[in-house]
């Protein structure tokens, strides 16, 4: 495992604190599972596979994956904020770097990121409660960006719900096009091969 799947705390100390086997009703599908604990972040790790040789199969929680579909500066600002989850100050300001290059593939360029984010609601690409939640990740990271003498410093709670806004703006405004864009296409094949047969 190169990264904690809770802290992302790289090449973590992960130690094994018991393993046991399971079995469904109809003792068909058998698994054998590994209970780890992160000695960084005290993060509880559930792994399982089907034999003590094959390696894993299952993994709770799983490491965050940033999709593929979201625009390169975007994923690899949101990239970095899961890796640095463990230092939440650099993570904030980088899931408000994704956030801002996020909007800026959209086309909003002009003016600060409090006037982009009002201009995508008024153009109706973000709904008014996704412009609520994204000024709350601007306002947490305005505070990381400036060293406000008054904030306190981010824990990794705050860091994580960051993350989770980013992750879902990106879901919203490009994973679940890119989605749609591939299921009607995969539609509009298999329709033209029934006309065609």
């Amino acid at each position: 495992m190169d990264r904690c799947p809770h802290c992302s705390v790289s090449k973590p100390n992960i130690v094994l604190k018991t393993n046991f086997e399971t079995e469904s009703y109809d003792k068909e599908h058998k698994r054998i599972w590994g209970i780890y604990v992160c000695n960084n972040c005290g993060g509880v790790i559930s792994a399982g596979g089907y034999s003590w040789t094959n390696g894993v199969n299952e993994l709770y929680p799983s490491n965050r994956i940033v999709d593929s579909s979201i625009p390169t500066k975007a994923r690899a600002f949101l990239h970095q904020a899961n890796e640095t989850i463990h230092s939440p100050s650099g993570s904030i300001m980088l899931s408000a770097s994704a956030i801002d290059a996020m909007l800026k593939v959209k086309g909003y360029k002009e003016g600060s990121l409090y006037k982009r984010i009002e201009k995508a609601v008024e153009d109706h690409l973000i709904t008014v409660e996704i412009a609520k939640w994204a000024h709350q990740v601007r306002l947490g990271a305005n505070d990381e960006r400036h060293a406000d003498e008054d904030a306190e410093l981010p824990t990794f709670k705050d860091a994580e719900k960051l993350i989770d806004f980013t992750t879902a703006l990106a879901q919203f405004l490009f994973v679940l096009p890119a989605r749609i864009e591939k299921g009607i296409k995969e539609s509009d094949e298999i329709n033209l091969k029934k006309t065609d047969s």
